[in-house]
């Protein structure tokens, strides 16, 4: 059976109310399988485990596991043997479940009622993407989630009538609040995609009245590519939040005018999910030039370096690694998110990764800045700008260009370009490769650095 769950606490806990539970919808699946489990000797504060895609199981796994007090730990179902077994081996020892036995205890299982977890017990685990190395186990509480679902709800502005397309995993953070935590504070309807298939995505949207989606560019770039996209295909969606790299002013204007929906950039990370986004009624131009406003008991420092902190009630608690939570988290209580931004106001605006930052002969260039230019040229679709060494200079900048079909705009096409839009010429690519699409980590966020590999750098 699985080992309790008694993450580090990092520093004094925020102040946060009610459970995940609280939200759970109407269904007697979710009863029976949590009845199931502690039957098993599942028990509050007991870790569960499972590597599923989208789909009822999946749901019905979080739920029963917050209807116990158990801690849900899903794994992105697209992790290979080896990743699995290395997120697993972040946790205490995990019970597993796959979608065979939670058929089985869904059939044969008594209801369990709900158990008391208290709102700063842990409640989920999921595991950061990245490119390479040991990926952190991220500790969510009760009355965390419960807050981020309400709150989103909320500037959202979302209702029971609208309804929400989830292609993200329920192995991502994106995919447990936008597809699970959120509809059901809202009341709404949920379409859940094992995978994403844009021209299956549109024949939903178009049939199903999806008024609602997140995810980073390329879901959207590759929906705008789908075999009979029509802007009356899509004229249910009345809002757009995009995250990642990608979401310059240039791709929310052009989404926003292709497919009639208000377009925003939304910032956040597994760690402090959602904390900046513009709000309904707000000036949706300021959500494309910036990141958002800070959501409710959210707030912003920028330490020395530039490096954004931030501190809210929807944040982690910590990892399972301790030293890893202590390297994270400053000794009063923000987190460290490693990208630099610009503060003004209650808003935030991200520069970029402070380990992406490029030093070209001691200058520092913000990869989201030559991003944003170039995807404002008309024969851009996406662009990410990397670093790569450099003898003389320490770094340069290359540009990997994905071009609109039919195109092939050049090196010299593009710094021409640079030149028009105001950026300063040290920070103008020097080196271009166009490629048909860009490799992504399962987050959906372009994986620079399997970018700066295949360039050398």
């Amino acid at each position: 059976m699985g080992d309790r769950l008694e993450p580090t606490w990092p520093h004094r806990l925020r102040p946060t109310s009610g459970r995940i539970s609280d939200l759970q919808p109407d269904d007697q699946r979710i009863d029976r399988l949590a009845g199931g489990l502690a039957a098993a000797g599942i028990g509050p504060g007991d870790v569960v485990a499972w590597q599923l895609p989208n789909g009822v199981p999946a749901v019905l796994a979080l739920w029963a596991c917050w209807r116990l007090g158990a801690v849900a730990a899903p794994i992105h179902h697209r992790a290979t043997a080896g990743e699995a077994d290395r997120m697993l081996g972040a946790l205490p020892t995990p019970t597993l479940l796959d979608a065979e036995r939670i058929d089985r205890l869904v059939d044969t299982s008594a209801p369990h009622p709900v158990a008391a977890a208290t709102p700063t017990e842990p409640a989920l685990v999921l595991h950061t993407s990245g490119s390479s190395g040991t990926p952190k186990a991220v500790v969510h509480t009760h009355g965390g989630l419960a807050h981020k679902a309400r709150t989103m709800a909320a500037l959202h502005a979302l209702e029971s009538a609208d309804v929400v397309l989830m292609p993200a995993p329920l192995g991502h953070v994106s995919g447990v609040l936008n597809g699970v935590a959120v509809p059901a504070a809202a009341n709404m309807r949920v379409l859940l995609m094992a995978r994403w298939d844009p021209d299956e995505a549109l024949g939903l949207i178009d049939r199903e009245g999806v008024s609602f989606m997140v995810g980073p560019p390329t879901f959207f770039t590759s929906l705008r590519d789908a075999t009979g996209f029509h802007r009356d295909r899509v004229g249910s969606l009345r809002l757009i939040s995009a995250g990642g790299s990608g979401v310059t002013p240039a791709f929310c204007e052009q989404v926003a005018d292709e497919f009639g929906a208000t377009v925003k950039r939304s910032y956040g990370s597994t760690e402090a999910p959602t904390v900046a986004t513009n709000r309904a009624g707000d000036d949706p131009t300021l959500g494309w030039t910036t990141d958002g406003r800070a959501g409710p008991g959210v707030s912003f420092r920028l330490d020395r370096t530039g490096e954004l902190q931030v501190t809210g009630p929807e944040l982690f608690v910590g990892y399972t690694d301790a030293v890893r939570t202590e390297e994270s988290v400053t000794p009063d209580g923000w987190y460290r998110t490693g990208d630099t931004a610009t503060i003004d106001g209650d808003r935030v605006t991200i520069t970029g990764r402070t380990s992406e930052v490029i030093i070209r002969g001691g200058e520092n260039i913000a990869p989201a800045e030559v991003e944003s230019v170039l995807e404002a040229h008309p024969d851009v679709r996406s662009a990410v700008a990397v670093g790569v060494s450099d003898h003389r200079l320490g770094e340069r900048t290359a540009a990997v260009v994905v071009p609109v079909p039919g195109t092939a705009p050049t090196l010299e096409q593009l710094t021409a370009w640079c030149e028009t839009r105001g950026l300063a010429r040290f920070k103008w690519p020097e080196r271009l490769e166009l490629l048909d699409e860009l490799p992504l980590l399962g987050s959906g966020k372009a994986d620079r650095a399997e970018l700066r590999r295949r360039l050398g750098g």
